[in-house]
């Protein structure tokens, strides 16, 4: 990697601040009000990925109008309420486009420009629009919309990565611009929220060896250059966590070599730039897959230089995080003492609350969460009672959203509860999970499954054990690929 050559010109016209917006949000964090913001889409049956990020973008004035699943959404949360009351510019004066014209009409003007929007205003998620008039040829626009209307799965995530050069091909790199600008920077960040909302979902395998081509592309646009230092600190922060997320998919679906590799790729990239942020998530992640891999020391080590990295940013829940990360190598190591004491720290930690400065990645880490990887400490430890209290109360306690991690901690509970004694219950979790598998796709959540499956051999005879293991057994799903372990 290279660093990105800069060249200066004029700045843009500073958006305006959506206050109307703001005052709605009220005490709320931005991550709390995405929240509210998903699960209203839900009510009505819309799928937006909002997270704390974007409503920062909508407050600072950058998203001048929502698309039509946002409007939708935030009509609903506010009815009676016009998109003007809401703070917003109408449609027709931020968009300012005529119908598609046809392939051999002149290129017209890229997003935005007219209405005087500054080029990335229009907002990246409201991808209709994108493909009715966007930069890229319309050949690939209209392949991109067909995969959205009759894919699934790996299909989906092949066609949400494509945008803007960062599609999953040998070619990808020849279609790159000479200088990455505000858009590719946009096309970038929206490309890590996609294999994240896909993950939540989905899981990691059908994911993995299509998001490692975005992944090059990224830093082909690093070493292109760009064309201002803002632009350039954009895509390189934009780059290393595309690498943690590609990372994180090579580490769930049993590629730990892999995963380490893409994770010390942000990590470099986060020193070489002073992203504090960046390198106190490389490190996080470091840590459990050290752990996962058996190397319970190193992730004691990187859980700690994750702590250090991170003390400065603001935020007691990535702090949190990070100490249950260290706590997760104390128990690998077999040191009560110490893993109870980093445990404490952690629920201190969480009850601060949320933060502005919570990084966005974050979304997932909550209640469930918490008590999810609390409960395979006890588990290392050998605790299985604590373990399988833990591990309910995170099946319980997980946002329908993330489909994954209820499937996870459910896997988790199954192999607590068998290995504490009590097959039927165990059984009963283990249905639910494979339950969940046509939706789930991940190593190492059949890893889990498979060896619950083994403890539960002797117990046949027990309610329920015999329709698990016949049912486990006939599961015809991804063989998994390395050695499980809950995330």
């Amino acid at each position: 990697m290279t660093s990105s050559t800069v060249t200066s010109s004029q700045p843009d016209r500073p958006p305006r601040p959506n206050l109307a917006f703001r005052r709605l949000r009220g005490q709320r964090s931005p991550a709390e009000f995405a929240a509210l913001v998903r699960r209203a889409a839900r009510e009505i049956g819309e799928r937006v990925s909002c997270d704390a990020r974007y409503i920062g973008r909508v407050e600072a004035g950058e998203i001048r109008c929502p698309n039509y699943a946002y409007e939708r959404v935030f009509l609903h949360m506010f009815p009676g309420r016009t998109l003007t009351d809401l703070g917003f510019a109408s449609r027709s004066s931020v968009r300012g486009r005529a119908a598609r014209p046809d392939a051999a009409a002149p290129r017209g003007p890229a997003a935005g420009e007219g209405s005087g929007e500054p080029p990335g205003a229009v907002e990246p998620y409201d991808l209709r629009d994108h493909w009715q008039n966007d930069p890229l040829n319309h050949e690939e626009s209209d392949v991109l919309r067909r995969a959205f209307m009759t894919g699934g799965g790996a299909t989906v995530a092949a066609a949400t990565l494509a945008p803007l050069g960062l599609a999953p091909s040998a070619t990808a790199a020849d279609r790159l611009p000479p200088r990455a600008g505000v858009p590719e920077a946009m096309a970038l960040e929206e490309a890590v929220r996609r294999i994240r909302l896909l993950d939540d979902r989905h899981g990691a395998d059908g994911l993995y060896r299509r998001a490692a081509a975005p992944l090059r592309a990224a830093y082909a646009l690093l070493d292109a250059g760009a064309t201002r230092q803002t632009t350039a600190d954009r895509l390189h922060s934009g780059a290393g966590e595309l690498a943690i997320s590609v990372g994180w998919l090579a580490h769930d679906s049993g590629r730990f070599d892999d995963a380490r590799s893409h994770y010390a790729e942000a990590l470099a990239t986060a020193r070489m730039t002073g992203d504090a942020g960046l390198e106190a998530h490389a490190f996080c992640n470091t840590a459990f897959l050290a752990r996962d891999a058996g190397r319970p020391r190193e992730a004691v080590r990187a859980a700690q230089a994750a702590q250090r990295a991170a003390r400065p940013l603001g935020s007691a829940r990535l702090l949190s995080l990070l100490a249950l990360r260290e706590a997760g190598g104390w128990a690998g190591l077999a040191d009560r003492t110490g893993c109870e004491r980093a445990l404490v720290r952690a629920q201190a930690l969480f009850e601060r609350g949320r933060a502005d400065a919570d990084p966005e990645w974050m979304s997932f880490y909550g209640e469930a969460e918490l008590a999810g990887l609390e409960a395979q400490c006890w588990s290392a430890l050998g605790d299985w009672r604590r373990a399988s209290r833990q591990a309910r109360r995170a099946a319980q306690a997980q946002d329908p959203h993330f489909t994954r991690n209820i499937a996870l901690y459910t896997a988790e509970l199954a192999d607590d509860l068998a290995r504490e004694g009590r097959p039927d219950e165990a059984a009963e979790a283990g249905l639910r999970v494979l339950a969940l598998l046509d939706q789930v796709q991940s190593s190492r959540i059949q890893s889990m499954l498979a060896g619950t499956a083994r403890v539960l051999l002797p117990h046949r005879r027990a309610s329920g054990v015999a329709e698990f293991l016949d049912r486990h057994a006939a599961y015809k799903g991804p063989h998994p690929v390395g050695a499980g372990g809950a995330v």
